[in-house]
């Protein structure tokens, strides 16, 4: 009897040892939410579920404070110890430009340079690709910590998403011939854009501790952050930097929002300063960050703009593309069906077809009949259609269109072009005319991101988003947005010009307004 004890014993505990065995060999273990850093060491969080480890408001840079305030981001101070990412840092300073942003920091303030990251749990046999995005807002307003930017639920897609703060307004782009005087490359602004270099230097030093690949990085923004991602592509500053691009509206190749020569946004921005008697640099820097951001936004709209610095960038960005100089990089890029207004072009005049065909007059002078052709005006609501195309054209589409362009004529990488079409449902109880696929209102479903605006969305809105999210994320992937499952989306290449069009049904369709942006190319207004 002992010997039959002795041996149940014997056997239970081999079976024992061999079930930890077994689990600590064969199960996965689950993936660390305390990293090293080169700063130090960083704690973050669990999604509730376990799938995705989450840190939030890690230092990137050191705070651009004092006499770091308009100079290149320098480095952060290491520490010791645990640092608890968990919490958003603070946006940078802003004011209240965008009624549609919604934040989660505690900002703003000028101490404002922190980086997000969402990383899958899962533990991979091959690195992730890294997706690093650039938030919009004009170069004046936005945050990471909006809830329709949130990356979780693409991590969920097995890739981490990283997301930076930026430098914005008078603090992010703000030229003074002190500041080139001061200044090692004999420039200054852009401030804010070198932030976004920072980001991608943080990612490339730190990311594989997160289990992402340094040598698979996709830069994606929209809006303000959509130029970035053309901008980034043209600065030597970045190249090597990143192996993807995705731009979602807008670029700098536009006639109407350019980025400006250094000499003309010195001058501007030196007459505002004597304006609000700062006359040195020394004045400027012991002004309180919220004094001058006051100051700066007495004026209205948005002032302070990135420029041709001849360091971030050494010329216009259209130039550099033109030589073949940017980053030769897959590119997905594109807009949206409604980026602009018929209000604009109308002015105070009533939209019908009388005044539009008039107005085309005033703009194109001898050229006013071909533009008809393209903008026709045979009815008011056609008049307001294509008033609205034109705006958005002038706004955003053009510059999206010429940068697709050219990455497609010298930059020797696959191009991919989309147009978001879906317009999202109103919210309940609200009556007002519907904005259509108007600008921005693509990122929640990038993100996968739709419950972050209360909105009776419907069934393909939801199937909408996870399309689209399979498609960024299979871009990151491998520079080629297609996957199982998904409808195929063809390359952007001469004489064929597919666009996939993204809505409830989604499908590649010929270009059919090449000849709009080929006129706007070739023939400026007269009288903008």
């Amino acid at each position: 009897m002992k010997s039959l004890l002795h041996a149940i014993l014997f056997f239970s505990l081999l079976t024992l040892c061999g079930l930890a065995w077994a689990k600590s060999h064969h199960a996965p273990a689950q993936a660390p939410t305390l990293i090293s850093s080169d700063a130090g060491q960083v704690e973050g969080t669990m999604s509730p579920d376990s799938k995705v480890r989450i840190f939030e408001g890690i230092p990137f840079a050191a705070p651009p404070t004092g006499d770091l305030r308009w100079k290149p981001p320098q480095p952060v101070a290491s520490w010791t110890g645990v640092r608890k990412t968990t919490e958003f840092g603070p946006r940078c300073m802003q004011g209240r430009i965008f009624d549609d942003m919604v934040f989660r920091d505690n900002g703003p303030t000028e101490d404002c340079l922190y980086l997000n990251v969402w990383a899958p749990t899962k533990p991979s046999p091959h690195s992730y690709p890294v997706m690093v995005w650039i938030y919009g807002g004009g170069f004046a307003a936005g945050a990471t910590s909006e809830p329709r930017q949130d990356g979780e639920n693409l991590a969920r897609k097995g890739v981490i998403v990283v997301s930076g703060n930026y430098r914005l307004g008078i603090f992010g782009f703000f030229s003074h011939p002190e500041l080139t005087a001061e200044s090692s490359q004999h420039a200054s602004g852009n401030y804010g854009l070198m932030d976004q270099v920072a980001v991608l230097q943080w990612v490339r030093k730190n990311i594989a501790a997160f289990g992402g690949d340094p040598q698979n990085i996709t830069i994606f923004g929209e809006s303000a952050g959509s130029f970035s991602v053309s901008a980034l592509m043209a600065s030597p500053l970045a190249q090597g930097l990143f192996q993807r691009a995705i731009g979602e509206s807008g670029a700098f190749f536009s006639t109407t929002l350019p980025a400006r020569s250094l000499a003309a946004s010195q001058e501007a921005d030196q007459k505002f300063a004597d304006s609000i008697g700062a006359h040195s640099l020394a004045d400027l820097r012991a002004l309180s960050a919220q004094n001058l951001l006051d100051d700066s936004l007495k004026a209205g709209g948005i002032r302070f703009w990135p420029n041709i610095d001849g360091y971030f960038l050494p010329e216009e960005v259209r130039a550099i593309f033109a030589a073949g100089k940017q980053s030769h990089v897959p590119l997905l890029a594109g807009w949206n069906h409604d980026e602009g207004s018929y209000h604009g072009f109308f002015g105070k005049k009533e939209p019908t077809a009388a005044n539009f065909v008039a107005r085309a007059h005033e703009l194109y002078n001898d050229k006013a009949g071909e533009f008809l052709k393209l903008y026709p005006a045979a009815t008011d609501a056609e008049a307001m259609r294509s008033a609205q195309d034109y705006s958005g054209d002038q706004f955003i589409a053009y510059s999206t269109w010429k940068w697709i362009e050219m990455q497609l004529a010298t930059g020797g990488s696959p191009v991919y072009r989309y147009e978001f079409d879906d317009a999202p449902p109103p919210a309940a109880g609200d009556t007002s005319p519907s904005r259509g696929a108007y600008h921005s209102a693509e990122i929640e479903f990038v993100f996968e991101a739709l419950i972050s605006k209360h909105l009776p969305w419907r069934p393909e809105d939801e199937k909408l988003s996870d399309l689209m999210s399979s498609y960024w994320t299979n871009f990151a992937r491998k520079g080629d947005p297609n996957g199982k499952g998904l409808p195929r989306w063809p390359a952007y290449t001469q004489g064929k010009y597919e666009v996939m069009h993204l809505d409830a049904v989604s499908k590649a369709e010929p270009d059919s307004h090449h000849a709009r942006y080929e006129f706007l190319d070739t023939t400026p207004p007269a009288h903008p």
